[in-house]
């Protein structure tokens, strides 16, 4: 069963009036954790989509990119999408349901939070109101600024700063720097991503971000070097 499969089930649970909160309760475990992962993704993708007061085409592109819809299945992750848009609870009761289902410091969470940074910076603009969205859900899953800062350095102002990209600064310690680089490629090591119970999707996320901390501690060392 395709995990597009298992969420139309999980969709199925919603329309006959479970709420999002029991849904949840039953995805803790792989494979039912990367269910769970997709719903949320979709669920604070789409609260946040009107963080900016519109929802673009750009940004639902951006969604479609995070996770590749096969043919016959766009109605059911249109129908997730359209539930949390629509629904009238707040995104920060969605985001503590989802922090409950993961639990605290689960790498996971920073996962999602990556998708979001994605689909928020879809159409080339980070707006305000997104960045606070981004801010409050980063509280609630218990990611702290420094992580915080990182992730959002890979997509807006301080992309092109290798010692953003880091978590680091022009001056600390080299080997301070690598210490943090090994970190960061341990977190992000495909296999380590994969034992997460995440879908495929989150593991090329992971991989992209692999690649980038990788290039940017290249950089930081040829300026070191220099």
């Amino acid at each position: 069963m395709s995990i597009w499969e298992r969420i139309g089930e999980a969709l199925s649970a919603l329309a006959a009036g479970e709420g999002l909160s029991d849904v949840f309760a039953k995805l803790k475990t792989p494979p039912e954790k990367s269910i769970g992962f997709t719903i949320a993704v979709i669920a604070l993708g789409a609260k946040m989509a009107k963080a900016d007061g519109q929802v673009t085409r750009n940004e639902v592109s951006a969604f479609r990119r995070v996770f590749q819809i096969p043919p016959g299945e766009e109605e059911n992750a249109a129908r997730v999408f359209n539930l949390a848009r629509n629904d009238v609870a707040g995104y920060d009761g969605y985001a503590r349901q989802i922090a409950r289902m993961f639990g605290p410091k689960d790498k996971a969470l920073e996962d999602i939070l990556d998708g979001l940074f994605h689909i928020a910076l879809a159409d080339g603009e980070y707006h305000p109101g997104e960045n606070d969205f981004l801010e409050d859900v980063a509280k609630i899953f218990g990611i702290g600024d420094e992580c915080f800062n990182r992730l959002r350095a890979r997509y807006w102002q301080d992309h092109n700063d290798p010692y953003a990209v880091l978590g680091v600064k022009p001056g600390d310690d080299a080997k301070v720097i690598r210490r943090k680089w090994r970190d960061l490629v341990q977190i992000n090591h495909p296999d380590k991503v994969i034992a997460r119970g995440v879908p495929e999707e989150a593991v090329k996320m992971a991989e992209k971000r692999l690649a980038e901390i990788n290039e940017a501690y290249e950089e930081v060392t040829r300026d070191l070097a220099a």
